[in-house]
């Protein structure tokens, strides 16, 4: 039997929020057996659990919200703490998201695991998925499909010769997502990037932390860490919104131009019916 992980020790990351473009200070602190992941936006005292059914926004990013009060760009955070095998966590946050960093989950992995896990008494359970949930949209679709281990197919598709058509099947396990899918980076299009700042999006956007694609390419391609980076970095998205389950799943998941919106709708198809899905104890 395997139990429940938190981190031995607080760790501190400091860096510049992907949409709001403010400096923000976000604390990792361990937290109680059977606690779960919390954010705390100690700027306006608030709490609000990593759960699917808080999320409220999913354009560029997952937000969850409770009372009124958000945390946005989770997603890449969620991939790290899943990677890691992360159960129980306070997220201290005096700022709106938590800070891109280099737009990976690799720099969020690298100060988890400065903390160290601490193992707790209480026993690990995962989700096993029973029978196949679909949900699509358009040409878009996610699925959870039973299976013995975790794993994730996507298949991406952009008009753009930088990326065009990608596939990428992943068996997970921390070694393979610290090193296959972890430094896989966001990406974006400059020919969007003044409407979103005149939305108050990706003001925090740079080419340090984001692929920046134009008409003919990567621009910082000296930045680009694997040639389907893009379809890499969509699969970690699905691991980070997939996290908002609650618990590690046992199942295929199958991406197909899906994004945090599908990612979102297809956690609540399955746990809108009982029957496609138990919970059991981890080896």
């Amino acid at each position: 039997m395997s139990f429940r992980n938190t981190l031995a020790r607080a760790v501190t990351i400091s860096g510049t929020a992907l949409h709001a473009g403010v400096p923000v200070t976000m604390t990792l602190s361990p937290a109680p057996a059977g606690q779960g992941v919390i954010f705390r936006r100690s700027d306006k005292n608030a709490e609000i659990p990593a759960r699917y059914d808080l999320v409220s926004q999913t354009r560029l990013g997952t937000v969850i919200e409770k009372d009124g009060i958000t945390v946005g760009v989770i997603e890449h955070l969620m991939a790290a703490v899943a990677g890691a095998g992360l159960d129980d966590l306070t997220v201290s946050l005096d700022g709106p998201e938590p800070p891109i960093l280099d737009g990976d989950a690799l720099s969020y992995l690298v100060s988890i695991e400065k903390a160290g896990l601490k193992a707790q008494t209480l026993p690990r359970k995962a989700i096993r998925i029973l029978r196949e949930v679909l949900v699509s949209e358009g040409d878009a679709q996610a699925a959870l499909h039973p299976a013995q281990n975790l794993s994730y197919d996507f298949l991406l598709e952009y008009d753009t010769p930088a990326i065009g058509r990608q596939n990428f099947h992943f068996d997970y396990s921390p070694e393979n997502f610290r090193n296959l899918i972890a430094p896989a980076r966001t990406f974006g299009f400059l020919k969007d990037l003044d409407a979103l700042n005149a939305m108050n999006l990706a003001k925090g956007a740079s080419l340090e932390n984001t692929l920046a694609l134009d008409e003919t390419g990567v621009i910082n391609k000296q930045r680009q860490r694997f040639a389907d980076e893009f379809v890499r970095h969509k699969i970690l998205d699905a691991i980070g919104d997939m996290a908002l389950a609650g618990a590690p799943l046992i199942a295929r998941f199958q991406g197909v131009k899906s994004g945090h919106g599908l990612n979102n709708r297809l956690l609540r198809a399955l746990f809108s019916d009982p029957g496609n899905y138990e919970l059991v104890m981890l080896p």
